[in-house]
């Protein structure tokens, strides 16, 4: 039996814990629970997002290869955390606020793997970009904080027939 090493970079989508503490889905139910979104000191620090499904893709090619790694699995897309906010902003409401606490200590400036060798040993990138993976991890939060609207309207117009 051979290990394969993956580091695993942030990592976003449906059916991830709503109050995880990850910068993602914070910002996702702050804003869905009109709560102002919190952002870090001044919010020019940089993270990169994935999509789950490139997640999983990059998992399986580094499972089924023969290569061992350690390979870097992320979007080397950079967000500065304020551009995340704004994402979101435009995502779930455009009027969500935007409040600036205090940053901590030790949060790093830079965030960004490095793909190279998964890119060329791997065969892998990611394609999921933020504004298009987002929508669905706001459906998916939207429904299991407030409820599928749309079948329990369903459900009571049916009752009342």
């Amino acid at each position: 039996m051979q290990v394969r090493i993956a580091r695993i970079f942030n990592t976003y989508g449906p059916r991830m814990c709503i109050d995880d503490g990850r910068v993602v889905s914070n910002f996702v139910a702050q804003a869905l629970r009109k709560e102002p979104l919190t952002v870090y000191g001044d919010g020019k620090q940089t993270r990169s997002f994935q999509y789950v499904s490139d997640l999983v893709e990059g998992l399986m090619r580094l499972m089924e290869g023969d290569h061992v790694g350690p390979f870097n699995l992320g979007n080397p897309g950079e967000f500065t955390m304020l551009e995340l906010a704004q994402v979101v902003q435009e995502v779930i409401d455009p009027n969500a606020k935007i409040e600036f606490r205090p940053n901590t200590e030790d949060d790093p400036h830079k965030r960004r793997p490095d793909i190279s060798k998964a890119k060329e040993l791997l065969g892998w990138e990611p394609v999921v970009s933020l504004r298009k993976g987002l929508p669905h991890m706001v459906s998916d939060f939207r429904q299991r904080i407030f409820g599928d609207q749309k079948d329990s309207d369903a459900a009571s117009s049916k009752s009342s027939a």
